[in-house]
């Protein structure tokens, strides 16, 4: 196994910078998902790692060894694409074993790679198969078998699941991080679904217009947005973002969402946070605004106030039903209870968590404090 370093790495198309300058650490072991929007240069740079982009600029090391110059099949790593790649001719055996072949390998030591492989991904009654008799989730399977064969120091993953069906998209899901589990080699995993870099990753990265915009745990990047991006692009359903006035009440600092004095009023440690700004970007995650009947009881803490909204639009989800509201002449989504499906045009009471309460410069739309 390896870590993989990145050094100042750059990659530019003529004119055109693609990926600008971005530094990362992986760790020996560690599963990194690289996150964002498409064209943010996530798969460029994947693609740099494994050998098939040159760099422009920068450094790439896999386990301390610099691999700039180093052809694809040189660097020990082998990867999964969005497509299966299979050769449809052949078996789900011959399919695995191919690149052992290739490599000359003893033909015993080939079979015993093939069937703990197969053994591993539940492949082992599908070995005489071919490609066109199995589902999409198997031949992903197949696809990761032929790379663990290999005995890789590193794995890489070019939105592999993207293809399939939600359902097997979460069967897989379960497969990728049992095999992490199982194998412990390093992986780097690229896709555009947030739920995957949640579900999947030690630490996620997360890339916008060629640059790295914060690099942590799923529950750092979910909880502690060092940007409005990530606080926007991290979550389902998204953050709600709102550009605000500072203003004060009875006293105390608050934000004005509009006119006719709707305002949050701010908990102390939240109001240290605005500095002298006049006005800031709030940001309140769906699942911390509970919305209500207007007859529901009042919050008893001050850290959790309640504001008169209008429903826009209900969406029963089951256990809960998502909300979209209107505020202020805003429209903000919220969560309710999944037996309150309020009709369009509905008043209601939103209640705001202010515990959980997302601030970020208005210019810079960093996070504040």
């Amino acid at each position: 196994m390896a870590g993989v370093s990145l050094n100042k790495v750059t990659k530019r198309y003529g004119d055109v910078g693609v990926v600008h300058g971005i530094d990362l650490e992986i760790a020996d072991g560690e599963f990194v998902v690289m996150v964002g929007p498409s064209g943010c240069g996530k798969s460029t740079t994947l693609r740099m790692i494994a050998g098939l982009e040159s760099l422009s600029d920068g450094e790439i090391s896999i386990g301390r060894r610099v691999v700039n110059t180093l052809e694809p099949k040189d660097r020990n790593i082998a990867m999964v694409f969005q497509n299966y790649a299979l050769y449809p001719h052949m078996s789900v055996y011959r399919n695995i074993a191919f690149g052992l072949y290739a490599a000359k390998l003893p033909k015993p030591e080939i079979d015993r790679k093939v069937r703990e492989a197969a053994a591993l991904l539940g492949l082992t009654e599908l070995l005489e198969r071919r490609p066109n008799a199995l589902s999409g989730g198997q031949r992903q399977r197949v696809a990761m078998g032929r790379a663990i064969v290999r005995d890789p120091t590193v794995f890489l993953f070019d939105e592999p699941l993207s293809n399939l069906d939600a359902q097997l998209r979460g069967q897989m899901r379960t497969e990728i991080k049992r095999l992490h589990q199982s194998i412990g080699t390093t992986i780097v995993y690229v896709t555009h679904d947030q739920v995957e870099a949640m579900t999947l990753a030690d630490r996620i990265v997360i890339m916008r217009e060629g640059r790295i915009e914060q690099v942590g745990t799923p529950l750092d990047v979910f909880h502690t947005p060092a940007t409005a991006f990530v606080a926007g692009f991290i979550g389902t359903p998204t953050m709600n973002l709102l550009e605000v006035i500072v203003t004060s009440r009875n006293g105390a600092p608050a934000l004005a969402l509009g006119p006719d004095q709707v305002a949050l009023t701010l908990p102390p440690d939240a109001a240290a946070r605005l500095g002298q700004r006049s006005k800031v970007l709030m940001g309140l995650r769906p699942d911390d605004l509970v919305v209500e009947p207007t007859d529901a009881p009042e919050a008893s803490s001050p850290r959790r106030q309640g504001l008169a909204a209008t429903v826009v639009i209900a969406e029963p989800l089951g256990v809960t039903t998502q909300v979209i509201v209107q505020l202020a002449g805003r429209e903000l989504v919220g969560m309710a209870d999944g037996r309150f499906v309020p009709a369009a045009g509905t008043a209601v009471k939103i209640a705001c968590d202010l515990d959980r309460l997302h601030l970020f410069d208005a210019e810079t739309r960093l996070r504040l404090g």
